[in-house]
């Protein structure tokens, strides 16, 4: 889009899977990686959610027979680095998809 005064931005959807927490830019995907590869983590996904302090927290949503979710934010940490730890684990059914399979993270932030 050109604004009044002929500057180009860039406009487009924001991005649910760039989240920006604590002043760095984490991909939702490595920890969605890290999550994944905990024993009885079926699916998992991550969001950013708004927070005063931070930006954004980051919150994870995953399917599964697991232990306590304190221990999936360790692995995180352990694994990737403590900013990027979830701050909460919320463990559900199932996640929300569209017709194609995608999992729908609007609908997982609309929960909280």
């Amino acid at each position: 889009a050109v604004d009044s005064d002929g500057f180009h931005r860039i406009v487009g959807r924001e991005s649910v899977d760039m989240i920006k927490s604590g002043g760095y830019r984490i991909g939702a995907g490595e920890i969605e990686h890290v999550l994944l590869s905990q024993p009885g983590v079926r699916e998992a996904a991550v969001v950013g959610v708004p927070d005063p302090d931070l930006g954004q927290r980051i919150v994870a949503f995953v399917v599964g027979g697991l232990g306590r979710p304190e221990d999936l934010i360790d692995a995180v940490a352990a694994e990737l680095s403590v900013h990027k730890r979830p701050r909460e684990v919320r463990v559900v059914d199932e996640l929300p998809r569209n017709a194609m399979g995608k999992v729908q993270k609007k609908a997982l932030l609309d929960r909280i």
